[in-house]
């Protein structure tokens, strides 16, 4: 079987999937890297977080074949297919979605892009060069949300909740999962992701990660334009716009 974490960018999709990766490791399931070397799926799964990218059948069938004897974790952005349904419904996919205000997610895929540049270190989000090019690329994921909440057997989280809440959803993942959240295992796993412990490890996300902090950011003909394109959006999320 294979794990499968979903995200939207900038939405705290590296900690959950490094959380969900070693909840699951507590279980003696495969380390998702070592698959990918030893099954030769560079060109699959990228090397930081075993990232998929796309959900085609293709893809999914190459990671499909180590799953047959393993467990692992991978990761995608991306939106569901009928392949991943498919084995959804099989019992060979199991999935997770994480989702964050497209507002503050916006901004964090503007700052981490431009920072990267200014290190002369180009990233994914670095092309993201003013609010227009930034709302129409969260808009493209915004649309990725509303297809993986319709979908069945997904386990979905907002990263405020998980800022905040950290117990209650930390406890529906573990469930989800299927694990004993009462080893000790699990439970230092768990304690070494909750907020206050990880921030400021590298790659869990945390710079800046502040909730509503585009209020500030952003000027009030910005805001404007985003309740305009995002209003009915962030009301079926659960924020306030």
């Amino acid at each position: 079987m294979i794990v499968l974490s979903v995200g939207m960018p900038r939405a705290g999709s590296g900690w959950h999937y490094n959380l969900i990766h070693d909840l699951m490791k507590t279980t003696g399931c495969a380390d998702a890297r070592d698959i990918r070397e030893r099954y030769r799926l560079q060109s699959v799964l990228t090397e930081v977080n075993c990232n998929i990218g796309v959900l085609s059948a293709r893809r999914l069938g190459l990671v499909m074949i180590p799953a047959l004897v393993n467990t692992f974790v991978i990761k995608a952005h991306s939106a569901p297919t009928n392949a991943s349904r498919l084995l959804s419904t099989l019992g060979r996919l199991r999935i997770t979605y994480i989702y964050r205000d497209p507002r503050d997610a916006m901004l964090s895929a503007f700052d981490f892009g431009q920072r990267a540049l200014t290190k002369g270190r180009p990233n994914a989000f670095s092309h993201l060069s003013d609010f227009d090019k930034s709302m129409d690329f969260m808009m493209e994921y915004v649309h990725i949300w509303e297809k993986w909440i319709k979908e069945k057997n997904v386990l979905t989280a907002r990263y405020e909740d998980l800022l905040t809440n950290y117990d209650v959803e930390s406890a529906k993942l573990v469930e989800y999962l299927k694990l004993n959240g009462s080893r000790p295992e699990v439970r230092k796993v768990i304690e070494q992701y909750r907020p206050s412990t990880a921030e400021g490890q590298q790659g869990l996300h945390f710079y800046k990660g502040k909730i509503g902090r585009f209020r500030e950011a952003y000027n009030d003909e910005q805001k404007s334009l985003l309740k305009e394109k995002l209003g009915p959006y962030l009301t079926q999320m659960g924020y306030n716009t």
